[in-house]
């Protein structure tokens, strides 16, 4: 979601014009600010603004090294904003082009989503088929040091910054991993990232698999032709959809998505302070998949707009959702492109889900808790059964449809091989009926 800002402020116009003053040339405050207990929410507090003007003269006549007034200025401006909250930043030219080619779906990089927690640099999850996802990198490592510069002051933009860079260059990156003492080193290769947000396969006959790494404005068109591609084979019998590590993106995209599975009510509202950044989503007639049975994968890398598709399909009841409790990330941010053109990533609502649900540091609770591992097939010795016994009668059985073995993915993804199982299960339970 972008909201366009053309004119500076009212209210950072006057700070700016106090600001200035008081700083470099120590003279009185304008009369329209107040102290801070007579200060009315349109009105500048004074003290404040004195105490930020005397922060920023010793600075500038103090500090070890000469700083402009230019970086001063946007070092509080960042500041500003990344003390709201983790998602909240100031886009310097470089940062906001590369959130516009984020959301876009192409970059250069290692392919990873990151957060701040605690004032940890967290791995939210990595994208399928980057560099980051083929050196093992797992949802909730923690970035301790990135080329050698510690993380532990480091805003979210700086660490994405220094992540980013040519392809064929060279990024070292320190993991504390949950349960180990030491950190351990990852050396990467960056690369061009050009992520394709949707893939899909069919597991078995009749049985399809969707996965979604990220929701980018394509996504549902990709989506919704994966379905038809599937279909056109044989009619669907069921359907997976793996949102698992999915860090989110763009939020039309996500209501377009659960649109793909949902014919008729609610799939998401958001709420804010200003009235255009209540929005509201409904699902419409015309889907691909609005009755083909539905299992959807969660994990604790599932964050925001997988929240959205994951929170409108459970509380519509249109599928089971499977898997670990989600990530918890229920805000939006708005980026407003400034005048001069830098950015503004700004946090400006939360969505709830048709029940009215935030997300908000809870999280996505799956109906059905399957935790991440691996299928082991145990040997089994040889068994006696009815038609190995000498002279036993043939029965005679129309011909049935062989039951294919469980293919090498499926043995090493757990919760997959169950969503299998349980919509084969819904399958037979249907069929009585």
């Amino acid at each position: 979601m972008t909201l366009f800002v053309n004119e500076v402020p009212a209210s950072a116009k006057r700070l700016l014009v106090t600001l200035l003053p008081v700083a470099l040339l120590s003279a009185p405050l304008p009369l329209f600010a107040q102290p801070a207990s007579q200060a009315t929410g349109d009105e500048l507090p004074l003290e404040e603004i004195q105490t930020f003007a005397e922060v920023f003269e010793r600075i500038k006549r103090g500090y070890v090294e000469e700083v402009d007034d230019r970086t001063l200025l946007r070092n509080a401006m960042r500041g500003m904003l990344s003390e709201l909250d983790p998602h909240s930043a100031y886009l310097d030219a470089e940062e906001y082009q590369s959130l516009r080619e984020t959301t876009q779906g192409e970059f250069g990089g290692i392919g990873i989503e990151v957060g701040m927690e605690n004032g940890q640099l967290l791995v939210i999850t990595p994208i399928d088929d980057t560099p980051a996802s083929r050196a093992g990198l797992l949802p909730r490592d923690v970035i301790v040091a990135i080329d050698g510069t510690p993380t532990e002051s480091m805003s979210l933009q700086e660490a994405v910054t220094l992540m980013r860079g040519e392809p064929g260059s060279q990024l070292r990156m320190m993991i504390l991993r949950t349960g180990e003492d030491a950190p351990r080193e990852f050396n990467l290769t960056r690369e061009a990232i050009r992520s394709e947000s949707v893939k899909h396969e069919l597991l078995e006959p009749g049985y399809g698999y969707l996965r979604i790494s990220q929701f980018q404005s394509r996504t549902p068109e990709q989506a919704r032709q994966a379905i038809e591609r599937m279909t056109r084979e044989q009619p669907l019998e069921g359907l997976i959809l793996d949102l698992r590590n999915n860090p989110g993106g763009v939020l039309q995209a996500a209501a377009g998505v659960a649109d793909l599975f949902l014919d008729n009510g609610l799939i998401v509202y958001t709420e804010g302070r200003l009235s255009d950044t209540a929005m509201s989503f409904s699902a419409s007639p015309a889907t691909p998949a609005s009755d083909i049975p539905l299992v959807v994968l969660i994990n604790s890398g599932s964050a925001s707009a997988a929240e959205i598709v994951a929170g409108a399909l459970q509380d519509q009841r249109r599928g089971v959702i499977m898997g670990t409790d989600s990530f918890g990330k229920g805000s939006v941010q708005q980026v407003m492109p400034l005048g001069n053109g830098e950015g503004l990533k700004l946090t400006t609502a939360l969505y709830y889900t048709p029940n009215g649900r935030s997300i908000q540091a809870q999280g996505i609770a799956p109906d059905v808790e399957v935790v991440r591992g691996r299928l082991e097939v145990a040997e089994s010795r040889p068994e006696l059964r009815e038609a190995d016994l000498g002279g036993h009668l043939d029965a005679q059985q129309p011909a049935t449809q062989t039951r294919s073995s469980a293919t090498e993915r499926l043995r090493d993804d757990y919760q997959m091989s169950e969503a299998l199982n349980l919509l084969k299960a819904l399958n037979v339970v249907d069929r009585r009926r």
